[in-house]
């Protein structure tokens, strides 16, 4: 019987290291943004210097925006990611909001990833004839049973993905200075010039906005902080070591597609380092690009699942859900929670809507790490005593900046989409709202 190997409710193990959390942020960051956003913003900004000045500051940008992250994760090191740190500044009632709003969103983009990973099977002949449901249910399956094993089983498994990622784009960028093209450019089009956009303000917003965008899920280290050995100290150092690495990656990345390609063959394509390794590979490239694609999105699959269910547990745990399931198994894995966000997931990839899903759960992530940025400042005036071995400089400057940012793609995507942002957000505010309400009426029943 599966009680038979679990732990007491509630007990997790402390056996993840430094490696682990900065696979967590290089993995939760790079995913298949980075082989598509290059296009979009060369075709907003034609400027190759200008190109990497974005990606650059991109990367400093989302440091400030973390500094908010490491100091409350590192004064707070408890399971649970953002629902724990909101709870603790604002109280119950929005901690819960933020703990619905970070859970649902997480799943979504699980759905999200398992199918986009169901498409990049298929366009390598992998389960051609099967629909992309299935390959994509797979994917959950499979991360389910990774993560089912244990917290030491799952975390290596994340640090090997997070590895197996970088050194894929460490060899495309060698091989894109190194080996010369079979492939000639193509001439250019008679009106060419026609397709360069003029720069201005609207294309810098544009470029900006898709930079900060693919540095989405540096977050994730936070949610582990019962798990890592020290860390008070090794959550700040996961948090900028592995923004420092993806910024590094992703400057080196657009550096190797301008060796290869002009501003305007970027923007001219949907897939650019598929193009770039196609100058140099010829029509093996497809193959390759395809594959690291497809260990992009199934690595972040198994990542999000993992921290996902960290953040079931820790409402369970609180009495915001039932209790049930706080249970861990014996080797630190919280088993029903991580069943449960499988589970959801799972229906969400299987109800062929996850674009509308996935326009729910962007505008959440925004009004979280908005609320996060908040939450640190409040922190500072509600427990001035609180030990905080990372202070973040020049404060509040850092979370002001960061709330700014936030803010103002918050607002970006509900008048880009106010139909789905709305329900999204609605959706989160009213379960975190009613559980609010059922939990101070029913007593925290007691574990079997």
């Amino acid at each position: 019987m599966d009680h038979l190997n679990e732990r007491p409710a509630g007990h997790l193990l402390r056996v993840l290291g430094l490696a682990f959390g900065l696979a967590v942020v290089v993995g939760g960051v790079v995913g298949q943004g980075i082989l598509r956003t290059p296009g979009i913003v060369a075709g907003a900004v034609p400027d190759p210097k200008l190109i990497l000045l974005l990606w650059l500051v991109g990367g400093l940008v989302i440091a400030i925006d973390a500094c908010a992250w490491a100091e409350l994760g590192s004064s707070i090191p408890c399971t649970g990611g953002p629902y724990i740190l909101a709870r603790r500044a604002f109280g119950k009632t929005t901690g819960i909001v933020v703990g619905w709003a970070d859970w649902i969103s997480n799943m979504l983009v699980i759905s999200f990833l398992s199918v986009v990973f169901g498409e990049y099977c298929q366009r390598l002949g992998i389960g051609a004839d099967l629909p992309i449901a299935t390959l994509s249910l797979s994917l959950i399956a499979l991360c389910w049973a990774i993560n089912w094993t244990g917290t030491r089983i799952s975390g290596f498994s994340q640090t090997l993905f997070s590895a197996a990622k970088g050194v894929a784009l460490t060899a495309f960028v060698i091989m894109l200075f190194v080996m010369p093209p079979i492939a000639a450019p193509p001439a250019p089009a008679a009106d060419s010039g026609a397709i360069m956009p003029m720069l201005g303000v609207a294309a810098l917003l544009v470029a900006a906005s898709n930079v900060m965008n693919t540095y989405n899920g540096w977050t994730g280290s936070v949610y582990f902080g019962e798990e890592l050995v020290n860390p008070q100290r090794n959550v700040a150092r996961a948090l900028f070591g592995g923004i420092l690495v993806v910024m590094l990656l992703y400057l080196a990345v657009n550096a190797a597609l301008l060796h290869v390609l002009t501003p305007t063959d970027m923007s001219r394509s949907i897939l650019p380092v598929g193009d770039a390794m196609g100058r140099i590979l010829g029509p093996r490239a497809d193959t390759i690009v395809n594959g690291l694609a497809l260990l992009s999105v199934g690595a972040s699959a198994n990542l999000y699942l993992m921290f996902t269910s960290r953040t079931g547990f820790a409402m369970a745990r609180d009495g915001v859900v039932p209790r049930y399931f706080e249970r861990t198994s014996a080797t630190g894995t919280p088993r029903r929670a991580l069943a449960a966000s499988a589970i959801v997931a799972t229906v969400a990839a299987a109800s062929g809507t996850y674009m509308e899903l996935i326009a729910l759960a962007i505008p959440l992530t925004a009004a979280i790490v908005a609320a996060i940025d908040v939450a640190a400042i409040v922190m500072r005036r509600k427990e001035p005593d609180l030990p905080r071995p990372f202070k973040m400089p020049l404060f509040p400057l850092p979370a002001l900046i960061g709330l700014a940012l936030n803010l103002s793609l918050l607002v970006a995507l509900v008048v880009s989409d106010p139909f789905h942002a709305a329900t999204g957000l609605a959706a989160a505010v009213t379960l975190g709202l009613l559980y609010s309400f059922l939990s101070r009426r029913e007593p925290r029943a007691e574990s079997a």
